[in-house]
């Protein structure tokens, strides 16, 4: 695969990153029973070569149609590399809604396609780091001796163990005190985007490939520690999940990203929603995604990610459903939401 930077990678319709380290584990079968995506999908034409046959007008058949094509459309989409380093902040002040899972599933994505990806964990919890196999112990250097103590990027920064070209600076627990310790410290807001900054020449200098996207997963608060991830990113993407409550909090969101864009980063935009958690078998679903995509409808993703029980037993093998489950519906909303990100 070519390392041009205008070079086109391309998806693999099923994409696999190695083993997955939970084959060992047997799923439980109330796991099984959960949901359709528990299994590996066979398309119709892999049914019928089988001697199964799939009734397409029956729900699952159906579903299991509408899945092979979008797998065969997404074989056909190439994702180019973008013409400068992409700075995503991942963030949403309501706590639950997917920030998490989103930010390792998209880099996942985008790595699997041949791009260079780069995760930085600021939520004290470290949950993107137990994701991407990260070790983030209270010994382990960590992006708060970045923020506080000065330490270089290039110095905390480790490679995801199950996907190539992804990175990850982990967080640790010593995060918690770190909104209190960054009050006295002088440019206290532009601190990450410093260590972002000195990272990319670093790299340069080294004669290595620059990163092509990095997404900082936020804890779930507007403290310092987002606001240094809103004045070191471009972009926003704001995972939105399929409930009222979501919605009460988007607003105030807004006027805080809002703020950031007048005093702090001017660059700043919301360019990327993606709804998460959707439950296709609720009315209330379709009407908090019909009125999401009428108040913001150049930025939500046509993908939308579904209730899943692979997406949410990956993090407890230390993985992404990428990973974890190539083949099921989780992976493959994500593969679509990578694609259109990367499209953007």
């Amino acid at each position: 695969m070519s390392r041009d930077e205008s070079s086109a990678q391309r998806i693999p319709p099923f994409v696999s990153l190695g083993p997955a380290r939970s084959s060992t584990v047997a799923p439980s079968p109330s796991s099984q029973a959960a949901e359709v995506d528990s299994k590996p999908l066979r398309g119709p034409a892999d049914a019928s070569s089988s001697g199964i046959s799939i009734d397409e007008a029956s729900p699952i058949g159906s579903q299991l149609a509408n899945e092979t094509k979008r797998r065969e459309r997404l074989s056909q989409r190439a994702l180019r590399k973008p013409s400068a380093t992409r700075v995503f902040t991942v963030s949403n002040q309501k706590g639950g809604v997917g920030k998490t899972t989103t930010t390792v599933n998209i880099a996942a994505a985008l790595a699997a396609s041949g791009l260079n990806v780069l995760v930085i964990d600021i939520d004290p919890q470290g949950n993107a780091s137990t994701a991407l196999g990260i070790e983030h112990h209270a010994d382990v250097e960590s992006i708060y001796d970045v923020l506080i103590n000065d330490l270089a990027l290039a110095d905390v920064v480790r490679p995801c163990p199950d996907v190539e070209r992804l990175e990850c600076a982990p967080a640790t627990i010593h995060l918690a005190g770190a909104e209190i310790e960054l009050v006295s410290l002088v440019a206290r807001e532009q601190r990450l985007r410093r260590a972002i900054d000195n990272y990319a020449k670093e790299r340069a200098d080294q004669g290595l490939e620059r990163l092509d996207y990095i997404f900082i997963d936020c804890p779930p608060s507007l403290g310092l520690l987002t606001v240094n991830a809103f004045c070191a990113a471009t972009e926003v993407l704001i995972p939105i999940q399929c409930e009222y409550y979501a919605l009460e909090g988007l607003s105030q969101l807004l006027n805080n990203i809002g703020m950031i864009q007048k005093h702090l980063n001017g660059d700043l935009r919301v360019s990327t929603i993606l709804l998460t958690m959707y439950d296709g078998r609720t009315n209330l679903a379709a009407q908090v995604a019909a009125e999401v995509r009428e108040h913001f409808p150049d930025q939500v993703l046509e993908a939308v990610v579904p209730r899943s029980v692979r997406i949410s037993e990956a993090p407890s093998y230390q993985q992404t459903v990428m990973t974890y489950d190539p083949s099921s519906t989780g992976a493959l909303s994500y593969l679509e939401a990578a694609a259109e990100i990367a499209e953007r």
